[in-house]
């Protein structure tokens, strides 16, 4: 069963300006527990001691989501994140040649060592801790020194290797294949009698983090990480309310997610983070189940399958019919309907549908409210 990691918490807050006050995060959290991610990775307490506060408070929030922090590979990140009771600590360290040159000033034995030690430390204190190590831009580092820390990591006592595409690189169906890394991956660990749970880390520069994740899913993949609304550094991560779908309808995850509620979880970090959900947007969007043009609204009042692939209500939405210039009698009669207006002839219904195509030629929407007031217009004014 596909486990996800949400980190909207920590990796969400790498997008320029966006911070949560604690009392927000521990909402946040609790939102991603009702709705049944695995893992819920609250932070780095390093940062700051706001950061610190929050993660132990999530920690002890008596979530079912295991609780994690974020820590690099030195010790005082690790005692730091032990100290606010977390149950996962995710590791990381870049093992690139150029990275460990001119960053860490290191060669790669050396950093090995660091990163086998750090892990050693992390379980000795606590045994039952699950660690993540993450080559950090795992994707483009060379293979043997992903495999020799990979495997140095696991033998010191991790338990789970996390794929970074750090910089959005890998492209489906290319030789960027991150279903071909996964697979390689985790036979080069069978190989060598080790059995780590492998995540994915995608992040969405080319536009493509959804369709490197379900790559990622297909070679094997046990872990994927999210964030709502795909925040994250520069262009974000894999967005957490798409995954879940496409999992769940197309790829039968059997999961007992609960779809239904992703829209308050968007609309509260949509709010105190300041970013408007898309009108557009796949699933959340205002537009999602918005049917508009004339042809589109009569065919979906009959069946919503001719316009729909996946049904509103699992997502917790409804389906809407706007009225605009490209609205047709359908879409009309459906409005009314709705307001309980069902008297209408046909010149009344001409009228009203010119009135609402008048107000859509300027850029605008008729909702129920000013529909009410078109028909009342309309009725008055019948020439």
């Amino acid at each position: 069963m596909i486990q996800i990691l949400d980190t909207t918490l920590r990796e969400g807050e790498q997008t320029p300006g966006l911070y949560f006050d604690g009392h927000i995060k521990l909402e946040v959290a609790r939102l991603l527990d009702a709705i049944g991610v695995d893992y819920v990775e609250a932070g780095h307490p390093v940062v700051t001691d706001e950061i610190r506060q929050a993660v132990r408070q999530i920690a002890h929030a008596g979530l079912r989501a295991t609780v994690a922090a974020h820590a690099r590979s030195v010790k005082r990140d690790i005692d730091l994140a032990l100290e606010c009771g977390v149950g996962f600590i995710g590791i990381f360290y870049c093992v690139s040649d150029e990275r460990l040159s001119s960053v860490f000033n290191k060669n790669l034995s050396e950093a090995v060592a660091q990163i086998a030690d750090v892990i050693r430390y992390a379980k000795s204190r606590k045994p039952d801790l699950i660690v993540r190590y993450t080559p950090e831009d795992t994707v483009r580092s060379p293979w043997k020194n992903v495999i020799e820390a990979s495997v140095a990591a696991v033998e010191a006592g991790a338990d789970i290797i996390s794929v970074a595409d750090t910089t959005g690189y890998m492209v489906p169906g290319t030789k960027r294949s991150l279903q071909d890394f996964v697979g390689k991956l985790k036979t080069e660990f069978g190989s060598r009698g080790l059995k780590p749970k492998v995540a994915v880390h995608c992040h969405n520069d080319r536009g493509l983090a959804l369709a490197n994740a379900l790559d990622g899913f297909r070679g094997g993949a046990d872990i994927i990480d999210t964030t709502v609304l795909g925040v994250g550094e520069r262009a974000g991560l894999v967005d957490l309310a798409q995954l879940l779908v496409v999992l769940k309808t197309d790829f039968g995850a059997e999961n007992p997610w609960k779809l239904d509620k992703l829209p308050e979880l968007y609309e509260l970090v949509s709010r105190f983070s300041g970013i408007a959900v898309p009108a557009n947007y796949p699933l959340m969007g205002k537009n999602a189940f918005t049917h508009c043009a004339g042809v589109h609204t009569q065919a979906a009042a009959i069946d919503p399958l001719h316009y729909e692939s996946l049904s509103p209500e699992l997502v917790g939405r409804v389906r809407r019919i706007s009225l605009d210039h490209m609205s047709g009698l359908s879409s009309v009669k459906h409005a009314l309907s709705e307001l309980g207006e069902t008297s209408a002839d046909e010149a009344l219904l001409g009228r009203i549908l010119d009135r609402v195509k008048s107000v859509g030629t300027k850029g605008k929407t008729v909702d129920l409210e000013e529909l009410r007031y078109i028909v009342k217009w309309c009725k008055e004014h019948k020439e």
